[in-house]
Parts: C-alpha cells; structure tokens; sequence
C-alpha cells in the first residue's frame, strides 16, 4: 500500500473506466463485510456450544451492536459522503472539517451510550427481548460491549471514512486484523479461560480496539487525504446537520433494523428461547450472505459521491446501472446454493437442539427468497445518499424495517403463528423491492436530465 498525490488520486477517481473502478473499490469493502460477519458468526457460534439460552443472548445483545454500529455509520457516512463530495470538488479545507467534527460527535454520542447502558444495563436486555433465562447470559455479553463501544464507534467512523475517499484497502487491513483476532480470543476466552459468554464480549471488545489503533494510526500517517485534527472540529451546528441529515439513510436503515431486531426477539420469545436462538443463528448467516452485496455498494458509494461532486453525471449513471446488475446476479446465485444447503448451516451452530434446527432453516430459506431482491434495493439507496438526495433515500430506508418488517412480524404472528415470524423478513424485503424500483428508475432518469443539461449549457457556451 503506497500513498498517492491528491492529483493522483483524483485522476483515478474521475478517470478510471467506472467498471474497473467499481470492482476495484469493492474488493476491500467485502472483505471488511465479510471479515466483519465471520467474526459476528464466530461469536455465535462458540457460544452457541454453551447452550440454547446463550445463543439466544447474542441475538439479544445484538441490537446493542446494532445501536453502537448506527452511531458509527450514520456519522461515518454522513460526514464521509460529505467529505468525498467536497475532495470531488477540490474543497479540501471543508472536507476535512466535516471529518473532524464527526470523529469528535462519534466518541461524545458512545461516551453517553457506555455510561447510560451499564448503569441501565438488566432494563436494557428485557426491553431488547431477553427472557429470565437468557438474562444472566446477556448481561454477563453485553456489559464488555459497552465498554468497547466507543472504540467500536470511532473505528466504523473511520472505516467509513476511508471507503468514502475511495481508500477502502487501508479499511479493510485494520477491520481484517482485528477479526481474525476476534476469532482466534474467542474460544481462549469462552472456553480455555471458562469466562463464557463474557470471554466472546471481552474479545470481541479487544479485537476491536486493535482495530482502532490500526485506523488511527493511518490517519495520523498521512494515509487518507482527510485529516483527523482537534484544529478542525467544528461547533457551528451547520456541519452536525448537514452530516446527521446526510447521514439519516444510514440512521434509519440500521436504528430501524435494531428496533426490528428487538420486535423480532419479543415475538419469537413467546414460542420458547430455541425460536429467538434460531432466529438469532439464521440472522447472522442471512447477515453474512448480505455482506457480499453491501461491501459491492460500499464499493460504488465512492464512485457515485466522488464523481457526482466533479459533475460527471455519466459516470455516475454508468456506475449505477452495473453495480445493480452485478449485485443483482451476485445474491441470486448465493441465494440459490444457501437454499439448498440451509439445514446443514442452521446445524453447524446447534446440531443437537432439533427445534432450533427446525425455526433456523424455514427463516432462512425464506429469507434466502428474498436475497435475490436486495441488489436494486441496496444499490438504489446508496446511490441517492452519496449524491446528496438523503430524504428520499431515508424513505426508502425507513420502508424495509420500518414501513413494512415490524408491523408485520408485530401482527401476522397472531394469524399464523411462528411461521409469521419465520416469513416477516421476507415479505417486508419484497414490498421494500417494489419501491424501490420505481426510485431506481427515477434516479437513472434523473441523472441523464443533469447530463444533457450540462451538455446543453457547455454548447451555449461556446
């Protein structure tokens, strides 16, 4: 890894054939995702050999991660698509502002997290859907999480930051590092040390922090073209807006999908802990398949933001049309093979619990239905965030788990029983394509009407 000039790296950004340069960026994002999701699914899957309850206590912390994540991303994602529309525009004084202020609004907003969650702590996992007999096991996982939650926050902050500027390998190095290690601690921790569901928190807190070190010390390195400095951070309330609003999809989409997660888990707590552990297991494996696609449009965020602040539309249009394409062809034939071999993968986490197994692989293989649907929706979503449209892209983030999943799983269980909660996903992704197609076509439509105007007004000059 080499550091490029400004010029350079904005020659490549604007200039590269937008195929290559899509599928360049895209690599290292999905290795993030990928790395990220193994070490999620490795947490379940050590302390899953402790028992029904515990596995049940990773579904139920998860909404915390969720909550540290939403923090992380919407600043991360709002201040960096800023900060990239700004380099995009040579504004490099404005978008290191914007990335300084949002590293400093990232460690303020989990401060508060750490300190009101531990104090609130046994509250906070019956409201998130913990029964008496999985308390002890979350409490006991979610206390550490806590307590890492500031490094978590801050790391997925820059992590996002590298990926906006189009440098998403220095990302990955730090986010892969710190989850092989997560891997390699947990059974040491859980098993070798007897520290149970505690020891998978306490390494995933510790893997974490590396992380955070290792980002850090590439930004103060000289690595990314935005600079992390106390001479920067803003307290105009002009920069907090406009990165919150910015980054309102992301909020919407993740605060949402934690508030769906704590729904989910109340609901399937009524059918017993073998129904939120096998809802718990087919999450992280759904999560995991899902991790392909949004590390692909995490790799196309750059390119649309970048280009769209430099006014080359058509790029951005081009941009657009493939990655939807390519995602779209990429999670049917993931889809299709999980499918198939869901009952094997359900077993891999808890071969001898029979209900678990049973729940696990009729949640996934509907969900595995609507994976093949997640390419325009995501795409579409991304596209209209990095270029600036973040009301329209937080409606169609609030529609999946907003709009359509939590009334549906808080309902259709009192018609149908578990198969309502096994199916909710499912049905609230499909309703969520629909919408989203007609903004897809839209958008496309819009960005050929920016590029004939500007091809008009050019003539007009000459």
């Amino acid at each position: 890894m080499h550091s490029v000039s400004r010029e350079e790296h904005y020659k490549m950004m604007t200039e590269t054939p937008v195929r290559r340069l899509v599928v360049r960026l895209a690599i290292p994002t999905i290795i993030s995702m990928l790395v990220s999701s193994i070490y999620n699914m490795a947490d379940t899957f050590f302390v899953s050999q402790l028992g029904t309850s515990a596995a049940g206590a990773v579904g139920i912390v998860f909404s915390v991660m969720a909550i540290i994540q939403a923090i992380g991303f919407t600043i991360g994602m709002g201040a960096g698509n800023i900060a990239s529309r700004k380099l995009g525009a040579k504004d490099d004084e404005e978008a290191n502002r914007y990335a300084s202020s949002g590293f400093f609004l990232g460690l303020v907003l989990s401060l508060l997290l750490l300190i009101f969650g531990t104090i609130f702590i046994d509250d906070l996992m019956r409201l998130l859907g913990a029964t008496e007999t999985i308390l002890p096991y979350a409490r006991d996982y979610a206390r550490y999480i806590l307590l890492g939650s500031p490094v978590m926050c801050l790391s997925f902050i820059m992590n996002n930051y590298f990926r906006a500027e189009g440098k998403a390998v220095y990302g990955m190095v730090g986010i892969t590092i710190g989850g092989v290690l997560n891997i390699i601690l947990d059974p040491i921790f859980i098993f070798a040390l007897s520290l149970g569901t505690a020891g998978a928190a306490i390494a995933t807190a510790l893997s974490q922090f590396i992380s955070f070190i290792i980002l850090l010390a590439m930004f103060l390195s000289g690595k990314s073209n935005l600079k992390l400095s106390v001479k920067y951070v803003s307290f105009r309330p002009v920069y907090y807006r406009n990165m919150i609003f910015t980054g309102l999809p992301t909020l919407a989409r993740q605060g949402l999908a934690s508030i769906a997660t704590i729904a989910l888990n109340v609901m399937a707590a009524s059918y017993g802990d073998a129904a939120v552990a096998a809802m718990s297991i087919a999450n992280r494996i759904t999560f995991f398949l899902f991790s392909f696609m949004l590390g692909l449009g995490q790799g196309f965020q750059p390119v649309a933001a970048f280009n769209y602040g430099a006014k080359l539309y058509t790029r951005v249009h081009d941009a657009t049309k493939f990655t939807s394409a390519i995602s779209t062809f990429l999670m049917v034939m993931i889809a299709i093979i999980c499918f198939v071999f869901a009952r094997p993968l359900i077993m891999l986490f808890r071969r001898d619990d029979l209900e678990v197994i049973s729940i696990g692989v009729v949640t996934l293989r509907a969900q595995c239905v609507a994976l093949t649907l997640t390419g325009i929706t995501t795409v579409t979503n991304m596209a209209l965030q990095s270029t600036g449209q973040a009301g329209r892209a937080t409606l169609l983030a609030m529609c999946r788990q907003g709009f359509f999943f939590i009334p549906i799983v808080l309902t259709l269980p009192h018609f149908i029983g578990l198969t309502g909660v096994e199916i909710a996903q499912s049905l609230a992704d499909i309703l969520t394509f629909l919408v989203s197609l007609y903004f897809f076509i839209t958008y496309l439509k819009e960005l050929k009407a920016k590029r004939n105007a500007q091809v008009a007004e050019d003539l007009n000059r000459r």
